[in-house]
């Protein structure tokens, strides 16, 4: 959750909400709303905080890593291999 990574992130560099709302030009109250979970940070906060804090915005946004596979130029056919292949895998 967001709340939580924001937080844990905050409490590791030994900050207050109120430090870290002065670094990004918010007020404590909204740090506070962000990690007690009643908003989100928006876009641009999300950029702001991941650069503030030197993570990735997957990593404050609680994105599983996942890996993508170039299909251009393949036919659906081959595609449709693929995914039969990747699921095959998947079930071993």
């Amino acid at each position: 959750m967001v709340a939580d990574r924001v937080r844990a992130l905050r409490e590791a560099m030994g900050l207050t909400q109120a430090e870290l709302a002065r670094q990004l030009g918010v007020t404590r109250a909204g740090v506070n709303a962000w990690e007690q979970g009643i908003s989100v940070p928006s876009t641009q906060y999300i950029v702001e905080l991941a650069q503030f804090f030197h993570v990735s915005t997957d990593l404050l946004l609680c994105v599983e890593h996942t890996q993508t596979l170039d299909v251009t130029g393949l036919s659906d056919e081959e595609i449709d291999i693929l995914y039969r292949l990747v699921e095959h895998f998947r079930k071993r």
